[in-house]
């Protein structure tokens, strides 16, 4: 264990401390997305090849985007920091990530595309025949984007801290952030069509790879388990772990030589519980017993897979993807193609977090990006030498690829709403194609810019959280207005705004008052200890706040149903008949001259 976590001293000289090797790897990955941005700008001329990729993104190609897009910083990141942070309570979150895209296979896929709209906002006034409603749906748009580019920006700069030692926190952001509102700002979404599917399949060679090599060297996934649950322990473990075991009982697994744990790292017993550090925060602060705080770990973790689940099928820089498809069935298929590819991709990060706990647990007296966020760039130099750069350096360019592809989808979204919907849409009807392209460019440069801004403030937030607040704000606004307005034909405008509205802004309200909390921007630290069930409430918003919207929507049009629009009929034949029948609509090419098209 000597050589563990430790630099080489040749690499870590050069370059003012800079790892050479992963310095190779990181500029490689930026450079290649930069070439590949440019290179597929020129083939991006028209708004739709900007706004949906010309429709012509094939099954492969869409899923393997897709997956590229859908897994960031949170996903490589993220769910390795949490696991090793609070244990299996984290587990929730790589399953229902996967789990969501159920959902959009089932519900939601088919018919959206169907609608054969740009952006959810299309999908919104088109259905609802309101203009009024393209609005609210657009402030969703990017009160969902900016929450999630937030924990991307904090993987850029967490990664950018570790790769140059002497870089601050703010210095990474700024610069990951430039380099993809270029790439965005050049082909739009035909653009990073390429590019994401590209990372995708970098982030799967660098998860596995160096996963593979840790536990050939360091020992499997079971026999690092066991290390947490006293059936294999080594070198400094307590004499109380050292289990004896009668004959006849389960053979020891072989030990594992565990780092001992710092102060701040959970004791062993809570690690590995299903009710862990996560689900227990509030009760534990509030001074409650472990059985009292069981009813709240429930209630922490079915809001907690509400919202996941819910929110994977309201994301609006995914549910846009589904317009790039040719048709309905292709929607389809793409979307079970990407419920396998992040699915094998989830089965890595959580072994990340628990050799993490056994090698690296000094990782967890530290905070921000130095804290266990970064545990996926750490870990594999504990193989030692340059093989450990080696490996350290593919994990951060998997690192770079996760949140440069993810940003990227946020960014098209986010500036499709401003240059199609309010632009295009609302204050210029009338406008060329011409003009809807130059608007593209300088809403890309705006959102972010903006983006930049918010990611500077949240270092000391975990990557994996910030993520799911953004779950849980599309899970309250987005998800119901899309699954009542595809299957119930009753829904009204009044009722579907009336719930998104409802349900949205109040899990809106809750995520960002327990962020300006965590932050210490307010001081509510009294105040959640006194009341820890309003504290579950409000940071895991979902399991009211989803039945909120869901309510408001159908009580509203039942009291407004003389306002169904009054070709429900043809609209809902357009949604759910097979494409065979030719009653397939491009609502863009048949309802706006300017579209350009």
């Amino acid at each position: 264990m000597s050589t563990l976590l430790r630099l080489p001293l040749a690499a870590s000289d050069l370059l003012g401390g800079v790892d050479p090797w992963i310095l190779v790897f990181s500029l490689a990955t930026v450079v290649i997305t930069i070439w590949m941005g440019f290179r597929s700008a020129r083939t991006s001329k028209t708004t739709s090849d900007f706004f949906v990729a010309g429709r012509a993104v094939s099954v492969g190609w869409n899923a393997s985007a897709i997956s590229g897009e859908y897994l960031s910083a949170a996903s490589f990141m993220g769910v390795a920091g949490m696991v090793m942070s609070s244990g299996y309570d984290a587990l929730w979150y790589p399953v229902c990530y996967a789990c969501g895209y159920l959902f959009l296979l089932l519900f939601i896929a088919g018919p959206l595309r169907r609608f054969g709209a740009y952006t959810i906002p299309d999908f919104a006034e088109g259905r609802f025949d309101s203009p009024l409603f393209r609005k609210i749906a657009v402030c969703f748009v990017l009160f969902i984007g900016f929450f999630y580019t937030m924990p991307q920006m904090k993987g850029a700069g967490t990664t950018l801290a570790y790769i140059f030692p002497g870089m601050p926190y703010w210095g990474g952001v700024v610069l990951v952030g430039a380099v993809i509102t270029l790439n965005v700002a050049l082909g739009g979404m035909k653009g990073i069509t390429l590019v994401q599917a590209f990372q995708y399949w970098i982030k799967m060679f660098a998860i596995s790879v160096p996963v593979f090599v840790l536990m050939a060297v360091y020992g499997f996934y079971g026999t690092h388990i066991g290390a947490n649950d006293g059936r294999n322990w080594s070198g400094g473990a307590p004499a109380a772990a050292q289990v004896e075991r009668s004959e006849g009982s389960a053979p020891p697994l072989p030990a594992v030589e565990r780092k001992p744990l710092v102060e701040k790292a959970p004791a062993d017993a809570a690690w590995i519980s299903p009710f862990g550090p996560l689900t227990t925060k509030a009760a534990k602060t509030a001074g409650l017993s472990a059985e009292q705080a069981k009813p709240y770990s429930l209630l922490y973790t079915y809001s907690l897979i509400i919202a996941l689940v819910c929110g994977t099928a309201g994301l609006p820089h995914i549910l846009v993807r589904f317009y790039t498809n040719p048709d309905g069935v292709a929607a389809k298929r793409t979307t079970m193609w990407v419920m396998i590819l992040i699915g094998i991709f989830y089965v890595f990060p959580p072994i990340f977090g628990v050799l993490g706990r056994n090698l690296a647990p000094e990782l967890y007296a530290a905070t921000g990006a130095k804290g266990t966020d970064k545990i996926v760039l750490e870990l594999p130099r504990a193989v030692g030498g340059v093989w450990g750069s080696i490996l350290s350096g593919i994990t951060c360019a998997g690192a770079f690829a996760a949140f440069m592809s993810t940003f990227s989808g946020l960014l098209v979204s986010m500036t499709g709403a401003l240059a199609h919907d309010v632009y295009g849409r609302i204050l210029k009807p009338t406008a060329t194609p011409a003009e809807r392209l130059r608007m593209f460019r300088l809403s890309a440069v705006i959102i972010g810019t903006i983006a930049i801004g918010l990611g500077t403030q949240v270092e000391q937030l975990q990557i994996n959280f910030m993520v799911g607040q953004a779950f849980a704000i599309a899970a309250a606004s987005y998800f119901p207005l899309l699954f009542m307005s595809v299957w119930w034909r009753g829904m009204t405008m009044a009722g579907a705004a009336t719930g998104m509205l409802g349900g949205g802004l109040a899990a809106l309200a809750c995520t960002t008052v327990i962020n300006l909390s965590d932050l210490k921007m307010i001081d509510l630290a009294a105040f959640w200890k006194a009341n820890p069930l309003l504290r579950i409430l409000c940071e895991q918003p979902a399991i009211w706040t989803v039945p909120l919207a869901l309510g408001l929507m159908i009580v509203v049009s039942k009291l407004t149903a003389a306002k169904v629009p009054a070709d429900i009929r043809l609209k809902m034949l357009v949604l759910h008949a097979p494409e065979t029948l030719g009653l397939k609509q491009e609502y863009i090419q048949e309802h706006s001259a300017g579209a350009g098209h």
